[in-house]
């Protein structure tokens, strides 16, 4: 309970320290904002191409396209302290003095950065889950509410997660590996569509490596009434788990890691 109060403290803080030069602030959300939006754009121009792909209709597009935009953004508004800040940490040496204080080494980390500008892609993921719902006239009931916030509180330690693999890489080459963004930011935008709609390869890949189709997709498709790959109702809630395994094997791995950290002496 005193590592949540620590980081609320901590989002707090920052949040505020960034809002205190208000044109800044403004217009780099605003640059997010105008980012975010393109991305939609193209999912309206395939929308307006195309009248279905595969089994899904353009109401379920931007719902997929919504149900990722928030739960990445989401993670990354948050998570800022490990793709923004560990590399740095890592190159100056200032890690060593998070490794001297009482609290987990992760937690600190997250609560050194947050970038509240994420707030305009979160919004425009939110507009696209809503256009997308009422596009497919999702009839919503108790249940599939608790599906779509499984779905993302999943999916958030998942993406989560592979932002660790980012800080794992920096351990032993002290700069990022631009290679683990293959898997983070392409998968974001890879998996705005669904899982199906890709080949064999690509649906292995985000299925078993990286399993944004079990943590977003599963759960997405039964909700939209589609259920992928002819599975049942309890499958969808158990899939989503997958994102919470993968940030556990994750994190232990992590943990392991730090046993072969050498200072830069920075």
């Amino acid at each position: 309970m005193d590592t949540i109060k620590l980081y609320l403290h901590s989002m707090r803080m920052l949040i505020k320290s960034q809002l205190q030069y208000p044109a800044s602030f403004f217009m780099q959300t605003l640059a997010q904002l105008v980012m975010e939006g393109g991305e939609m754009l193209a999912v309206i121009l395939l929308v307006d191409r195309f009248e279905r792909l595969n089994q899904w209709g353009p109401g379920d597009l931007y719902f997929f396209f919504g149900m990722m935009s928030v739960t990445f953004y989401l993670t990354e508004c948050f998570g800022r302290g490990i793709t923004g800040n560990f590399p740095y940490l890592i190159r100056t040496g200032q890690l060593d003095s998070y490794l001297l204080r009482p609290r987990g080494l992760l937690t600190q980390v997250l609560c050194s950065a947050v970038d509240p500008r994420r707030i305009t892609c979160i919004a425009v993921g939110v507009a696209a889950l809503i256009l997308g719902s009422s596009l497919s006239a999702i009839q919503w009931t108790a249940v599939k509410v608790l599906l779509l916030i499984e779905a993302i509180a999943c999916g958030c330690a998942l993406v989560l997660g592979l932002f660790v693999i980012e800080a794992i890489f920096c351990i032993y080459s002290v700069k990022s590996v631009e290679l683990v963004n293959a898997i983070t930011y392409g998968g974001r935008s890879a998996c705005q569509y669904p899982i199906d709609t890709y080949p064999r390869p690509l649906r292995v890949l985000f299925t078993v490596l990286a399993p944004f189709a079990l943590t977003l997709h599963v759960p997405g498709s039964m909700i939209l009434d589609k259920p992928l790959f002819g599975w049942p109702l309890w499958a969808a809630f158990v899939s989503p788990l997958s994102g919470f395994v993968a940030f556990g094997v994750i994190f232990l791995v992590f943990r392991r890691a730090m046993r072969h950290y050498r200072s830069t002496g920075s």
